[in-house]
């Protein structure tokens, strides 16, 4: 009767969640019994607030979220503190003086004495029993596997499970009682086996499920990472625009005193001298006068089935979830991964410029129906608005980009590279003595052109020639280059005859990588955010940086040419030689059509059918021919 009721009571003592000795046990509102640290756990996995009970799934409140403030089991506190206080005694002897257990026989649940022990090993049945050390029980090393007493036959163990009152029975309360019942009993190994591999299946589960979300972690993470990076880029291009803005006034004000120090040197000269030529004649009177006159004048965040079963079904809850939703942390993603800087020039130059939101490459602009013009488009031009230019050599333009100030440059065949303003200004010539095949800045102002003979240049920006070279293709075997520069300040040279560009690093040498334009001829390129845009006959393709095409616009019997619009839309300028009509549109990064811009412009024909179309800082839309310069201007 003793060790019946010790065994109760070492039952009683277990935690029904992590099924060990209770430690810090607190009590619920349902008068179930848990760790202080499996509450903590529950509390964490439901809503912070308020705990299901495992046994009976009574809601107990949880003051102020601290399971800390839940009443202490105080009664059962202190039997666990009694019970770990007295040491283990042999479990096999009959005397009442029991002595001290040396060591648990797993196989037939009971503490053995050293004396009992010896016994123990001599019976040849036993031999094979797993006998486990008290020091590794005590140091939690191992744990004991109890052996459940039926509380009606103390001598028989509950090895027996009915599955319809979902509990243990001895044998003979499963053959008398639930048997006759109807009840299902099965062994109670096999019911433990079955419930292990449930459990195991659970946890392949819960770890499958984990590694997802593990996974939409990681992918959160790399949107935030992208937002700083754009967060750091935007910083850094107000900080430049700062430093451009002073620099730009200040030569805005030398120049001004120089005009006006121009304007009035003039006058003042003139005024000394008719100051000097007035004395002169004062001095010739006083001279006169003193002749005369002789005179002088001086002018200054219970029941252990029942808790597990609780449990499980929690589990399963949720790897029943529904797989994350990408999308939010995306559009978080591109949320946080699409803001730019945008400078003013020309309008309210003190200002700096502003911050906007495009649409990056990859993300479908809208149509027309839903395309908001304030954030993305441009403005809208006519064509009774537009400044005709000659260029100064004829027949001879090949390249023409966006200077890093905000003007244009039209390089020449023939050589040099004029630069315009947006009203049409011829303000400078340079490099006259090189014969440019294309033209491209770098992001710290140097430029970058190939001459007609394919031969890579770097240059200062103030035109002065580095010395770096670049391994590129010959002309024989490669024909006519055109090139251009992404944001990395990587060179790419497009190769018509060899279909092919390759990419060039700024430090010269060999090229690094090359991308096969198959079954078309590259040229003329543009880099658009990671892609690339060429133009072939008739025909505009965005292709990926292997060369992979991602979307193409034909025109049949147009001549077609690209250019990125400051908004990180796609203009196209279509082309009737016959004649003589230019049309420009703007396009979303899918190259699906957005508007018209430009509408059959009448241009003058040319001998040579070879275009560039670019757009000024400033909004204005440049379109080059081989002999003219056509600025299209806003309304």
């Amino acid at each position: 009767m003793a060790e019946a009721l010790k065994t109760v009571i070492s039952q009683s003592t277990e935690c029904p969640v992590c099924l060990s000795t209770f430690t810090d046990p607190k009590i619920l509102s349902c008068s179930h019994t848990f760790c202080k640290t499996c509450l903590d756990n529950l509390l964490e996995c439901q809503d912070n607030c308020q705990i299901r009970c495992p046994v009976c799934r009574a809601v107990t409140q949880v003051p102020n979220e601290d399971v800390g403030k839940l009443q202490v089991n105080l009664a059962l506190k202190s039997l666990i503190e009694d019970m770990e206080g007295n040491p283990q005694i042999c479990t096999n002897c009959k005397s009442n003086d029991k002595p001290r257990a040396a060591v648990y026989c797993h196989d037939c649940g009971k503490y053995l004495c050293t004396s009992c022990l010896n016994k123990h090993s001599q019976w040849e049945d036993f031999i094979d029993h797993e006998v486990i050390a008290m020091s590794e029980i005590s140091s939690g090393k191992v744990s004991v596997r109890r052996y459940r007493k039926c509380r009606k036959h103390a001598k028989e163990d509950e090895d027996y499970f009915c599955s319809t009152c979902r509990r243990f029975t001895c044998f003979r309360c499963g053959m008398m009682e639930h048997k006759d019942e109807g009840h299902q009993v099965v062994e109670g190994a096999a019911y433990e086996d079955k419930h292990v591999k449930n459990i195991e299946d659970l946890k392949s589960k819960v770890d499958k499920q984990q590694s997802c979300f593990q996974k939409y972690i990681d992918f959160i993470n790399e949107q935030r990472k992208s937002v700083d990076n754009a967060k750091k880029q935007c910083t850094s291009d107000i900080n430049k625009a700062y430093d451009d803005a002073v620099r730009h006034l200040t030569e805005k004000r030398e120049s001004l005193l120089r005009e006006v120090n121009e304007t009035t040197d003039g006058a003042e000269k003139e005024l000394e001298s008719m100051k000097t030529t007035a004395k002169k004649h004062i001095n010739q009177l006083t001279t006169m006068a003193e002749m005369v006159t002789n005179k002088t004048k001086i002018p200054l965040d219970m029941d252990t089935l029942a808790a597990h079963d609780t449990l499980c079904e929690a589990l399963r809850e949720v790897f029943d979830q529904r797989d994350p939703d990408y999308e939010q942390p995306k559009k978080s993603g591109i949320k946080g991964k699409s803001v730019k800087f945008k400078r003013n020039v020309g309008v309210d130059e003190l200002g700096l410029g502003k911050v906007v939101h495009v649409v990056e490459r990859n993300v479908a602009l809208p149509t027309n129906k839903t395309f908001n013009e304030k954030d993305v488009s441009l403005p809208t031009y006519n064509i009774d608005n537009v400044k005709n230019v000659a260029l100064p050599a004829k027949s001879s333009m090949e390249a023409m980009v966006s200077t890093p100030d905000g003007r244009m440059a039209v390089g020449c065949c023939k050589g040099g590279i004029s630069i315009f303003s947006p009203d049409g200004q011829l303000q400078q010539t340079v490099l006259k003595d090189v014969k440019i095949d294309g033209v491209g800045f770098l992001s710290d102002g140097r430029c970058v052109v190939t001459d007609t003979s394919n031969n890579i240049k770097l240059y200062t920006p103030e035109y002065t020639q580095l010395n770096v070279m670049f391994k590129t293709l010959s002309r024989d075997e490669s024909g006519d280059t055109d090139l251009t520069v992404d944001g990395d300040d990587q060179i790419y040279v497009s190769y018509w005859d060899a279909n092919k560009i390759q990419v060039f690093p700024t430090a010269g040498g060999r090229a690094v990588r090359e991308i096969p334009c198959n079954g078309y001829e590259p040229w003329q390129i543009t880099s658009y955010h990671g892609s690339m845009i060429t133009k072939s006959l008739d025909a505009i393709r965005l292709i990926d940086k292997q060369g992979a095409e991602q979307h193409e616009l034909k025109k049949p019997s147009r001549d077609l040419y690209a250019a990125v619009s400051q908004g990180n839309t796609i203009l196209i300028a279509k082309v009737e030689e016959d004649e003589g009509l230019v049309n420009i549109d703007e396009y979303t990064n899918e190259l699906r059509h957005i508007r018209n811009l430009v509408n059959d412009y009448k241009i003058e024909k040319s001998g040579i059918h070879w275009c560039y179309l670019q757009q000024y800082r400033s909004g204005e839309i440049a379109f080059c021919t081989s002999d003219r310069l056509y600025i299209f201007r806003l309304k």
